[in-house]
C-alpha cells in the first residue's frame, strides 16, 4: 500500500479572494449616505413602535386585521408606527396608524419581488434602503418597542436581531411582544427546552424577553406598562452607534 504524500505548508496552495473592483469601495459612501438620511428624517418622528410580520399576509386574514388593531391602539396611546413599508402585515400596521391619525413610517427595501411602499405610509415618512443592515438600524434605533406578528425568514431575522442587541446590552431594554399563541408557542417551547434547558446556550431570564399574547389589547398593554411611571413624552432614540 502506497503511503499518502504529505503536503507541506510551503507547497499547499491557499485560497484566494477575487480581486475587489474599485467601484465597490464606493459602497461605504452609499451606506453613509443612507444612514445620514435615515437619522435626519427619523429624528423628527417621535416615539414609535416597530411592527414586524409577513409580507404575504392577505387583507382578509385575521392576522392582517389584528395588525390594524395593534397599530390603532398604539396610536391611541401616543406612539407612531414603523413598518417595512411593504404589503401584508406591514401594510396593515401602516393602515391602522394612518386611519386613526397616527404617525405612519415605512422603511422600504429594494427587492426584486417588492416595489415601492404601501399607500398607508405618510408621504413625508418614506425611506427607501439599498442595504438590509442599514434598514435594521433604523428599525431599532427609533423604536420604543416591538410587536411581532406571524412572519417568515425576514421576521425571524428582525426578531432575533433585536433580542441579541438587548441580551448583549447594545441597546437599552425595550418591550418585545409576540402576537399569536398558535404561531409562536412552538418556537418558545424549543427555545425553553432545547436552547436553555438542554444546551444551556441562554439564561433563564432571557425567556422573559419574549412574552406571547393573543390580542391587540394585551400587546399594547405590555408596552404601556413597561413605560408606566416614565415620562413617555421625552423618550430617547434607542441607542447610539459607537
Amino acid at each position: 500500500m502506497k503511503k499518502k504524500k504529505k503536503v507541506s505548508a510551503s507547497t499547499q496552495e491557499m485560497k484566494q479572494w477575487t480581486k475587489i473592483k474599485g467601484e465597490n469601495a464606493w459602497t461605504m459612501f452609499k451606506v453613509i449616505s443612507e444612514m445620514v438620511e435615515g437619522f435626519e428624517r427619523l429624528n423628527e418622528i417621535g416615539p414609535c413602535v416597530s411592527i414586524f410580520g409577513s409580507a404575504r399576509t392577505k387583507p382578509d386574514h385575521p392576522h392582517y386585521k389584528l395588525a390594524i388593531d395593534v397599530a390603532r391602539k398604539l396610536t391611541e396611546e401616543g406612539f407612531g408606527v414603523i413598518t417595512g413599508g411593504g404589503p401584508g402585515i406591514m401594510e396593515a400596521g401602516n393602515k391602522g396608524a394612518k386611519l386613526y391619525d397616527g404617525v405612519s413610517v415605512g422603511l422600504g427595501i429594494d427587492l426584486p419581488f417588492e416595489t415601492g411602499v404601501n399607500e398607508f405610509v405618510d408621504t413625508n415618512k418614506i425611506l427607501n434602503h439599498r442595504f438590509f443592515f442599514v434598514r435594521k438600524v433604523m428599525f431599532v434605533k427609533y423604536a420604543q418597542g416591538f410587536v411581532v406578528l406571524p412572519g417568515g425568514m425576514g421576521t425571524m431575522d428582525e426578531l432575533f436581531e433585536v433580542l441579541t442587541l438587548i441580551q448583549t446590552k447594545k441597546i437599552t431594554k425595550v418591550p418585545i411582544v409576540l402576537v399569536g399563541k398558535d404561531y409562536w408557542t412552538g418556537l418558545k417551547d424549543w427555545i425553553t427546552n432545547v436552547m436553555w434547558k438542554e444546551a444551556g446556550n441562554i439564561n433563564e431570564k432571557d425567556l422573559d424577553l419574549i412574552p406571547i399574547v393573543e390580542t391587540a389589547d394585551e400587546a399594547v398593554s405590555i408596552i404601556c406598562n413597561f413605560y408606566k411611571g416614565k415620562d413617555s413624552g421625552v423618550l430617547s432614540p434607542n441607542y447610539e452607534l459607537d
